[in-house]
Parts: C-alpha cells; structure tokens; sequence
C-alpha cells in the first residue's frame, strides 16, 4: 500500500518557477498538484486490480471497477492530506501544496511546527482520518451485499484506509508515525534537531526491514515469490531510506541556520555608475578592498548589481571599451534585502526571489553591501 506523509520544512532553497506537477483543484484555497508519473502507476494499479476482481467480474467493466477503485483510493489519500494541511493552518502554519505522487502524497507546510504539541496534532491528524475512513467502510460492508461490485469497492477501500492508517503510524520518517516519534523525542529532549535525526533513523531501519519481508516469506513458504509484490516493497523501501535521507540533510541545514547573517556573508560594494569602464571600476574595487560593484544613478540611488561572472569572464584587453552597466542585473522586486536578514528568515528571502547577487541596505536605505549566492551557498557546502 501507498506511503504518505507530511513535508517538513528544510532549510535549502527551492525555486518558486519550477511546476509540482498538474493543478487539478484548490479545496480550501490549498493547490493540490498530482505529478506526472501518477498516471502511470495508477494505470498498472488498475491493471492489477482488474485481475483480482476478475472472480466477481468479467469483461471489460472490471477496467471501469479497477479505475473507480483507483479513483476513490487516491481520494482518500487526498483527504487524509487536507487532514494535515488544516490542523496546520488552525497553528497559523502556511501551507504551501499538497501533492499527490504515485505512493501517496505529501503537505507541503512551509514552516515547522514551533512545538512538539503541534508537530504531534499535525502528525496525527492523517492517519486518525485515514482509520476513522476504515471504520466507516466496515459500516457500509455491513449493509452493502458483499457479492455485489458495490460491496466489494466498499471492502478494498476499507482495507485499503486501514494498511494507510496503520502504515503511517510507524515510527520513521517520512512517514507520520515518524513525525509522531519526532514529537516525542523532542519534548523529551528538548531539541528538535536531535529528533529529527532520531526519526529518520527510525525511517532508513523500517526500510531495511521492508526489504527483508520477501525474504522472510519465501524463507518460511518457500513459494515462488510474487515478482509485482517485492518490486512494490522495494519501491516503498526506497521511498522511505530517500525521504529519511532528506529529513537527515534537513536537520543538518537546520543546525547551520545560526551562522547565516547578511551582514557577516556581505560583500563591501563600490558604486560606480553605469558609464563607468569596467577596468576603471574593477581598479576601485581593488583599491577599497571590496568584493562588489552596485550601479548607481545620478543621485547615488542603487538600480543595478554588476555580475560578478560576466566580470570575471571579460578578458583584461576589453575592459576599458565596456561600462559596468552592460554587464549589470537590474534591481528586480526582492533583490533589496535588509542587511539585518538572518537564519531562516535570509533563506526564505532569497527562495521567494532567486538571484545570483543581491543589495543589502540598512534601514535608513543606505547601502551595507552584496550578498553573492555562492557565499550563502558556501555555509552548507560540506551538508
């Protein structure tokens, strides 16, 4: 059965232009994207399927039944995911999408929970919905023929809610039960990263165990193995070990976020103006010991950060026949950043607008200096 699972925040940059996957509805205002590969694993999925209902129906309807199952299954997933998603809106969490992917989907809730109380509500809201799913279809199964293509609809996605239920309680990241152990962990200790690591562990462990299902099976029956089984196992295990990986790569960002301050990573910048040649402005730099240009107007207002990668790619022959404002980026909407920007907060600056330079000012409106991506980039480069 599917994974699922709610998204921590990390601490890297993500690009706000690159698409999730397919927009198919905005419940409660929250974008709900399903990526491509969806279709193709819900098609073998109905495929499969097509073939245990095959002792009910025959003929081509079974395809038409498969799909419906497909359909509702992945519904229920949806709607364990807006669990999460509104009990993290009730915390005033953001939310950013839900996506849903071909073992299940994820929240992406943008910030983390500041507490362990609420990691844990977060957490658990998914699964309590996906069990109280499960309760609900053994009601039905109790009145609906179970000989009947209703009934058996009923039975799949009453089991189907309980595998995701119970699944999802196991204690490991990525799965909620991992999230559940987080909370745990870090209301003993008091310190979130520690739990994090804890959980991910818990995650790569319930991975390895996984694999080791087949094994164990064939090892008791000695039947021949179901082939489409262990590659699902190994599909799901794989899932897990990455997805712990990505909470362990997290928690390690998270533990740098102190040492990011704009104003210990900023460059000193000179302002030149835009007719200035590029060899002219280069020895100004290297007079006043600074790492960066910034393009002025007439009345010394900043409009532009000259690149430092196109300066460095001019040969020393051409530059005094090139002014600094052929090789400068305007300054776009959040390349101005306060020179008081630190932590979490620089790095949600820089996500929401990604450039290679940007302007700090200080709250007057004076220039402070350049912050070069790559020296941002640099904090975390041994992550």
């Amino acid at each position: 059965m599917q994974p699922d699972g709610s998204s921590q925040p990390g601490a890297g940059r993500t690009s706000p232009g690159r698409k999730p996957g397919i927009l198919i509805g905005r419940p409660f205002g929250i974008g709900v994207y399903i990526s491509p590969y969806w279709f193709l694993i819900a098609g073998v999925i109905i495929v499969v399927y097509a073939q245990d209902v095959a002792t009910t129906v025959t003929g081509p309807v079974r395809y038409v039944i498969s799909g419906a199952f497909v359909l509702l299954l992945y519904l229920s997933v949806l709607v364990h995911e807006l669990s999460h998603s509104l009990v993290a809106r009730r915390f005033r969490l953001p939310v950013r999408r839900i996506l849903l992917y071909p073992l299940g989907g994820i929240s992406e809730i943008e910030k983390e929970p500041p507490t362990p109380g609420q990691e844990f509500l977060v957490a658990v809201a998914g699964p309590l919905l996906s069990l109280a799913l499960a309760c609900a279809g053994w009601a039905l199964s109790r009145v609906v023929p179970s000989d009947t293509v209703p009934g058996v609809l009923v039975v799949q996605l009453m089991r189907a809610n309980l595998i995701v239920g119970i699944f999802n309680l196991l204690p490991g990241l990525p799965l909620d039960g991992g999230r559940l152990l987080r909370a745990a962990v870090w209301k003993l200790t008091g310190r979130p990263q520690t739990a994090t690591i804890a959980a991910a562990w818990g995650g790569r462990i319930l991975a390895c165990a996984l694999l080791l299902i087949p094994v164990i099976t064939f090892a008791m029956g000695g039947k021949q193995t179901d082939l489409f089984a262990t590659a699902w196992i190994a599909v799901i295990a794989a899932f897990m070990w990455l997805g712990a990986g990505q909470a362990i790569q997290a928690a390690r960002l998270r533990a740098r976020l102190p040492a990011l301050d704009a104003r210990t990573l900023a460059r000193r910048a000179v302002p030149v103006t835009a007719d200035v040649p590029l060899a002219e402005a280069v020895r100004r730099v290297d007079e006043a010991h600074a790492g960066a240009l910034v393009v002025v107007d007439h009345e010394q207002k900043p409009i532009a950060i000259v690149n430092e990668s196109a300066v460095t790619a001019t040969p020393q022959h051409r530059r005094p026949w090139i002014d600094v404002g052929s090789l400068a980026r305007s300054l776009g909407p959040g390349m101005v950043l306060s020179a008081d920007l630190s932590g979490a907060e620089l790095l949600e600056a820089v996500r929401r607008a990604p450039a290679t330079e940007y302007l700090l000012v200080e709250p007057s409106g004076r220039i402070f200096g350049v912050l070069a991506m790559h020296d941002l980039d640099r904090v975390f480069a041994d992550v």
